[in-house]
């Protein structure tokens, strides 16, 4: 019996060595070094430009493109638009989705339109970009802008545009 237990034993330390060494070679699976959380959030929009429109004042920016680290960016998820107005606090007005993930060809320039703005008065804006998992940006430049009326010539309607007509030559 006591060559069956020294077997046994010699048995069950050489697993526990296979079993270290195969936890040391084969590691969690992660194939690369930890990344901080500064460097996994997207790269901040410096970009963000503001302009009077019929609707209200439309705000456009470009995708960004890499991470705060450097890396190129796959994953990103969302867009979140913040508004302030003179002597109040800022306030969250819009979130737009990305879906493009995984697709051919992405979406590069994205705009938005605040409807809810008063003629005459000013507004500063900045937005915010969103990774799949959570990771957000440092808010964007601010833009600020005062509420003006559009006038019809400035912007064409495509419900009014009228082709003109050939005229031919002599």
């Amino acid at each position: 019996m006591n060559m069956k237990t020294s077997r046994a034993n010699l048995l069950a330390i050489t697993f526990a060595i296979a079993t270290f060494a195969s936890a040391i070679v084969l590691g969690c699976g992660v194939k690369s070094q930890p990344i901080p959380p500064e460097a996994a959030r997207p790269e901040k929009i410096v970009g963000l430009e503001a302009a009077n429109a019929k609707e209200g004042i439309r705000l456009s920016w470009d995708r960004p493109e890499s991470y705060a680290g450097g890396a190129k960016m796959k994953d990103l998820g969302s867009f979140s638009i913040s508004r302030t107005e003179e002597g109040k606090p800022a306030e969250k007005i819009g979130d737009i989705q990305v879906h493009d993930e995984g697709r051919f060809q992405v979406q590069n320039t994205f705009e938005f339109i605040d409807g809810s703005t008063v003629m005459g008065k000013t507004y500063h804006y900045q937005v915010t970009s969103s990774t799949t998992d959570g990771y957000v940006s440092e808010p964007s430049n601010d833009v600020a802008i005062v509420r003006k009326k559009v006038s019809a010539s400035t912007e064409p309607n495509p419900d009014t545009f009228v082709v003109p007509t050939p005229v031919p030559l002599k």
